[in-house]
């Protein structure tokens, strides 16, 4: 017979105790490793209080001091948890042909859970960069009429964020809108190729003449709009924040404080934009000790540096990331590249000043009924189910910074 779920619940503890997980998760994600964890958060939201002002009862004249009310100025972000999902599935038939045979399971099985783990890690990576509305990317152009959907993404390098066998949806926007459709009807597609040199992905459907898809559109994974955590580009958006609650705080009062240091970098040499992005929050009392770029723009940085370059490298557990160092007017600044960060976007952070809320261990297998492994209700054979409950939060907004390209 079969191998029996308590068997294989054994099984996944011996595979995957927490320092393997560890490096499944971290493999080619810098921020995801380097970001501070807590791992112990409860209820139904986090706290995250800041100060972004002292009393201003202060005057050279007594009367004046002694006549004003202000206090220290407080706020506090009320972060929710972001849900996310990955299952593994081995078939029946997987368990079956290898029931004489326990190794030939536990590699099947071995192969599904790493898959399972690695896109639920890479998703929460990507996310890190994004907005908690959930779009990947967005579409160059309307595709042409053909027998596939093949679409052009507006940023290429925003291919790394699909895979074959995603099913995707796309709106018009990233909030309300309309749903776009390839042929009048169909608006859930799944990715059957990604060129990777071009940044096309393309789409299991005709595109016909009352297809709907234009160009700027926005592409999501079916189920995620506006389901994900907040990331960087919620927390130091590229536009200065409005007066829209932000986790119950309106920004607009202070949106350098709220809302971080923005520097636009698009007219400048990327090492003097990252040294004025550095000089930027130093001014406002941050001391930023790294920064975030895609590979391109990062490669563009060791090219503009030449002779001056001076590596660096961060390692967690066995896993090790290279980066270069900068200095700026409050010390050296390490910067990495990271496939997940978008490649018209920097950001220079002060680490210590972030944290990634989470309701247990970050990633972990769904063993909440004490069963790590299920029956699949809808095919022949078993289920693990990897879960991740977490969201970003910062309790100094304003000793951070994007830098826009």
């Amino acid at each position: 017979m079969a191998m029996s779920a308590t068997a294989v619940s054994a099984l996944l503890k011996e595979m995957y105790p927490d320092d393997v997980l560890q490096n499944l998760v971290y493999e080619s994600n810098p921020l995801l490793a380097m970001i501070p964890k807590e791992e112990e958060a409860a209820g139904e939201y986090v706290k995250v209080p800041l100060i972004y002002g002292n009393p201003q009862n202060r005057s050279a004249t007594f009367s004046n001091a002694n006549a004003g009310s202000s206090g220290t100025a407080l706020q506090a972000f009320l972060l929710t948890y972001a849900e996310n999902y990955s299952i593994a599935s081995v078939t029946g038939k997987v368990a079956r042909a290898s029931r004489n045979n326990e190794g030939a399971f536990a590699k099947a099985l071995e192969l599904e859970m790493d898959g399972a783990l690695k896109s639920l890690a890479n998703d929460v990576a990507s996310s890190l960069y994004r907005t908690a509305d959930g779009w990947k990317a967005q579409v160059n152009a309307e595709p042409a009429e053909a027998g596939t959907t093949v679409i052009t993404l507006k940023n290429v390098e925003d291919i790394t964020g699909f895979e074959v066998g995603m099913v995707v949806n796309i709106w018009s926007a990233v909030s309300g809108g309309s749903q776009r459709s390839t042929d009048g009807s169909d608006v859930s597609w799944t990715i059957t190729n990604v060129d990777r040199d071009d940044g096309k992905i393309t789409l299991d459907d005709a595109y016909t003449a009352s297809g709907t898809i234009a160009a700027n559109d926005y592409i999501f994974i079916e189920g995620d709009r506006g389901e994900k955590l907040s990331g960087l580009l919620d927390w130091i958006p590229a536009s200065a924040p409005g007066a829209t609650l932000f986790y119950g705080v309106d920004r607009s009062i202070d949106t350098t404080r709220l809302g971080g240091v923005r520097v636009s970098g698009s007219a400048l040499p990327i090492e003097d934009a990252l040294l004025k992005l550095a000089a930027r929050i130093g001014r406002e009392g941050g001391s930023p000790d790294c920064c975030f770029l895609s590979f391109s723009k990062y490669n563009e940085l060791v090219t503009s540096l030449g002779a001056k370059v001076q590596f660096t490298e961060f390692k967690v557990g066995e896993v090790g990331f290279a980066g270069v160092l900068i200095h700026g007017p409050k010390g050296p600044i390490k910067v990495y590249p990271d496939a997940q960060c978008p490649d018209n976007y920097g950001w220079m952070l002060s680490l210590k000043t972030w944290k990634l809320y989470s309701m247990g261990k970050a990633f972990q297998i769904d063993d909440l009924d004490g069963n790590k492994v299920l029956r699949s209700s809808s095919s022949d054979g078993v289920d693990i189910r990897c879960v991740s409950y977490v969201n970003l939060g910062c309790h100094a907004p304003g000793f951070n910074g994007i830098l826009s390209f």
